[in-house]
């Protein structure tokens, strides 16, 4: 048998792009620009140079809790797209800044940044076309001071960015004589002030004793084309700040990791939010006040298309589904999805022991477009009645206080899982957890 060499030159230029496609973009353009007049034409198509991504290494600062490992997900997410772990090294870097960068300047759409060689790359030449920026490992100080009117990130960039992703690193609070104060919260509003055509916004960062918090600080102006945020915060009260003053947005996705009470006195503002069409609300930690708040939020959105929730909101009425139709459906008439993860307990009483699941999934009998799952407990130890609702199949990374009534079912997407019971769990119970949790 006879074998032959085929090199990727002797290839079509559609197979070659097919094969280069399955590479990060960064890669491309360094093995093969000015390799051959046809190679370095294919790597200059804009299918490769649109889109580049600039990390020194994946970083390995993330902690074990819930929010670094949502900090990590995003992180593999940017991975499928265009290879956040290829390595760049100081020589690649020079060859980026001195050869490719200079002569694709105009083609580049979109840039994911490391803080190490921001500045050197976003100084080297104008991107004319830029429009998506994604900065990562930034430290809030520094940061914070280059966000003036006389640096060249403000007076290159200000208006031409339509899409800005910020993960900060830890580091932004700072102690003065009023208190202490949070860097990236004043980072967040010059952002929203000086970016004029922002129209999406997402800000994370990874320490989660460094939400976004608004309650102490006077009236912050906001860029009124912004349409589309992701934002973790402090208390629900700064959600409903950020609602007030961006009444424009169409999409919310906010997770909330409480450090301090709520002051409930400073929720004045009953204004409607009518271009809201999609909200999502994680709630870490216990949820107080889901009457007098919660329900009181979600009825402003009354043209809400989409709405995702996940809470524990302990010694509450029942919430079921006659309390979420009523309360929550009822208020938006284009609701057309809706997918929860509730969890809550009370005080046992005479009442309460007569509950049962199917009393709960009863309540559920008109969610046509929805299987809800759910499932009771009661803990005579300690004299509490725990519940779960939940819409399926389940969207969220994590299942809390499983125990030894759990349903059962296949859970794709959740990463963490804990468990919970007055009862010894045994070995049948973590056959049934391998199999729904085999990721």
């Amino acid at each position: 048998m006879e074998y032959s060499s085929i090199q990727l030159n002797d290839l079509p230029d559609e197979i070659i792009i097919i094969i280069l496609k399955k590479l990060h973009n960064s890669e491309v353009l360094y093995s093969l620009i000015g390799v051959n007049k046809r190679l370095h034409r294919i790597a200059n198509d804009s299918i490769f140079t649109s889109n580049l991504t600039f990390i020194s290494l994946v970083k390995k600062e993330f902690r074990t809790n819930r929010y670094y490992k949502i900090f990590t997900r995003n992180l593999s997410l940017i991975k499928s797209f265009d290879g956040i772990s290829y390595e760049f090294d100081d020589a690649r870097l020079n060859r980026f800044c001195l050869e490719i960068l200079p002569n694709i300047n105009e083609k580049i759409k979109q840039l994911t940044i490391d803080s190490s060689c921001m500045e050197r790359i976003l100084c080297l030449t104008t991107y004319p076309n830029l429009r998506t920026l994604t900065l990562y490992n930034l430290q809030p100080e520094t940061f914070n001071d280059l966000l003036c009117d006389q640096s060249y990130f403000i007076r290159h960039y200000q208006f031409q960015i339509f899409s800005l992703i910020l993960y900060m690193k830890e580091g932004a609070l700072r102690r003065n004589a009023f208190g202490v104060k949070n860097i990236n919260t004043y980072i967040f509003g010059k952002i929203c002030n000086m970016f004029k055509n922002l129209k999406y916004f997402n800000f994370k960062s990874s320490s989660d004793y460094e939400q976004l918090t608004f309650t102490r600080l006077s009236s912050i102006e906001f860029s009124s084309n912004l349409l589309e945020l992701h934002v973790t915060l402090d208390t629900i009260i700064d959600c409903l700040y950020l609602l007030d003053h961006l009444n424009q947005l169409h999409t919310m996705d906010v997770m909330i990791y409480p450090r301090h009470c709520p002051d409930w006195s400073l929720v004045v503002n009953n204004n409607k939010v009518p271009n809201l069409k999609y909200f999502s609300l994680i709630h870490d930690d216990d949820l107080g006040k889901y009457k007098e708040f919660l329900l009181p939020l979600l009825q402003k959105m009354s043209n809400l298309e989409e709405l995702n929730l996940c809470f524990f909101a302990p010694f509450v009425p029942i919430i079921d589904g006659n309390d979420l139709k009523e309360n929550i459906i009822n208020y938006m008439s284009k609701l057309n999805k809706f997918s929860f993860n509730i969890r809550s307990c009370l005080r046992l009483n005479n009442q309460l022991s007569q509950l049962t699941n199917a009393d709960i999934q009863d309540t559920f009998r008109n969610f046509k477009n929805n299987r809800i799952v759910s499932y009771v407990d009661y803990f005579q130890k300690g004299n509490l009645f725990h519940y779960q609702i939940y819409s399926y199949p389940y969207k969220w990374t994590f299942y809390d206080n499983i125990t030894n009534n759990f349903p059962g079912g296949l859970y794709r997407c959740v990463r963490e899982i804990s468990l919970f019971d007055e009862h010894p769990f045994k070995h049948e119970f973590f056959c049934r957890i391998t199999q729904s949790f085999p990721y």
